[in-house]
Parts: C-alpha cells; structure tokens; sequence
C-alpha cells in the first residue's frame, strides 16, 4: 500500500483544466487493481480562489463521457497539498515552475500530464473563455495521455 497522500492535478484557477484531469484520472484509476484505485485525486490551480464551480463548458465536456464534475469546488494551490502529495501533474510547463517556486524541497513526481505521451508540445493549452470546442479538446488530449500517465503513476507508487 502507498504512503498515505494524493495525486494533484495542477492548472491556473482550478474551473478548467485540472477539474477535468482530476476526474479523468480518478476514473482512469478505477480501472485499476488496488491500491490505485483507491488512491485519492485532487486539484488545485496556481492562481485559483477557493470555493468557485467549474466552468459550465468543462461540465459539459465531461458530461459527454460520462463524468460529471458540476460539484467540484476550486482550491489554491498550497504547500500543505504540494507535500502531501505522492505526485504533482501539472498542465503547462508555468505551472511546474510556480509548483517548484512554491515548494521547499522541490517535489519529486511533478510531471505535466501530456508528458510521457510523446508529443512535441506536451502542455495542455487553457480553453477558458472558449468554445465549448476548445474545451473537448482539452478533455481528448488528457484521454488520450491517460493510459501513459496512469502507467507512470503505477510505476511511482507501488
């Protein structure tokens, strides 16, 4: 069994991006024998107020696979999550260094979801303000990197 802690999906204010990462992992997780599956995800943003409902387009992007989101509740990222945390997935390179200015000692496992998928632009880029479009976008290029963050996370956490 892991270390007692979670894994946080990092974004800008927590009502889009990381929102939809936290549940896409969550269930990506389910999949998973234990302990993954019952490992705890969580998301916070660098820049986020507390307490704020994710973004009707990111509900609704999720809806359409099947997850539902609309009960979420942003939260800043703090130092607490940071060192709690078994591995920090961040969406764009900024966040990874605004996690890294935040955190002493720098956190080991703090990935950017798109990483290990081998694309040249692994950032996940902000729909906010957006189409709805441009938010089922975001949700496609977080599927389709499941499967190779899910495998990285087993391999850091058993």
């Amino acid at each position: 069994m892991p270390s007692p802690g979670h894994i946080l999906i990092v974004c800008t204010g927590n009502i889009c991006r990381s929102p939809m990462g936290e549940a896409l992992v969550r269930h990506a997780l389910q999949a998973e024998g234990e302990p993954f599956k019952s490992l705890k995800v969580i998301s916070a943003g660098v820049a986020a107020r507390g307490g704020e409902k994710p973004t009707n387009h990111s509900v609704t992007a999720l809806k359409k696979v099947g997850l539902d989101i609309s009960n979420q509740v942003s939260q800043p990222l703090t130092d607490k999550l940071i060192k709690e945390s078994l591995a920090i997935v961040c969406m764009t390179e900024s966040h990874i260094a605004m996690v890294n200015l935040m955190a002493d000692p720098q956190p080991k496992n703090l990935v950017l979801f798109r990483q290990f998928t081998g694309e040249s632009s692994p950032e996940i880029q902000d729909p906010y303000g957006g189409a709805l479009p441009l938010y089922e976008e975001c949700r496609d290029e977080m599927v389709q990197a499941l499967p190779s963050l899910v495998n990285f996370l087993k391999k850091q956490i058993t």
